[in-house]
């Protein structure tokens, strides 16, 4: 009887895993498949297989007649996207320089208030992204900062420092610190100590914050849709303007291109983030 009913908890486990994985992941390939249905009227009838839907994103010649119809110009997708990679890279450095300093800090030093200083870098990652948003405009109209690319850059500063934080904390804390003293018994100064004996330990956890933040940064819609401006659009707003205006197309494709290229980031941090010194 016991071995019956862990024979059934088994399988219903297994049964309940297939589901949450079709739950996570059926919409993102209905998606996939259907950016490739060359409909050009109702996308989720499918008539046929076709490329157009990526190539109109390039400005390229289609087969389909419609198909130019569908996008603005090609000149405001490239823009959004070099805004996205800008805001991007320029984020993910200035984040992973704070949260590894913040980080090696923390873990050096032990002082009062340093569970409840914890807790304050915690926050913007806890924080709902809508709070947060909304908590940047007011700061950034009251200080009288023009909204742009500088503001989105600096609003997402705030809560990707404690993603970064966390990542190389972890790292740290499997970090065996008898070589830093080894170093220093030798003769190293503190910065060639972590020069040539710390940072290389911890450089898998700074790498893998770093390409995490970036790819935050690339997809973040909700804090950036408060922060932006009118001008500086990023590729995850000039998709949301897109759907506002009907549910087209080259969105499917669109999304099928920034999903990959989020793929391969995520994954090559997790890689980095695994590696033993």
């Amino acid at each position: 009887m016991i071995s019956m009913f862990r024979h059934l908890g088994r399988r219903s486990l297994g049964a309940y895993g297939i589901l949450f994985l079709l739950f996570l992941y059926l919409p993102i390939a209905l998606i996939a498949v259907f950016s490739f249905n060359s409909n050009v009227v109702n996308m989720m009838s499918w008539s046929g297989f076709t490329f157009d839907w990526y190539r109109s994103l390039f400005g390229l010649e289609t087969n389909l007649a419609a198909s130019s119809n569908y996008v603005e110009t090609t000149d405001q997708l490239l823009s959004a996207v070099k805004n996205s990679l800008a805001i991007a890279l320029v984020t993910s450095a200035i984040s992973t320089t704070i949260g590894t300093v913040t980080a090696l800090a923390l873990q050096r030093y032990d002082f009062r208030a340093r569970r409840f200083y914890q807790m304050l870098i915690f926050m913007p990652m806890i924080m709902p992204d809508i709070v947060l948003g909304i908590a940047l405009l007011i700061f950034f109209v009251g200080a009288g900062f023009q909204l742009g690319l500088m503001t989105i850059i600096i609003g997402h500063c705030v809560f990707l420092s404690s993603y970064v934080f966390i990542i190389v904390s972890a790292r740290l804390a499997g970090m065996d610190q008898v070589l830093e003293e080894a170093s220093a018994d030798l003769g190293a100064n503190p910065w060639v100590t972590f020069r040539r004996v710390t940072l290389p330990q911890i450089m898998p956890g700074v790498a893998g914050g770093a390409l995490l933040a970036f790819i935050i940064s690339l997809d973040d819609l909700v804090i950036t849709f408060f922060i932006a401006g009118v001008e500086a659009t990023t590729l995850p707003l000039f998709i949301y303007a897109m759907l506002r205006r009907g549910i087209k197309p080259q969105i499917n494709a669109l999304a099928v291109m920034l999903l990959l290229f989020s793929f391969a980031i995520a994954a090559l941090g997790l890689y980095l983030r695994s590696r033993r010194p």
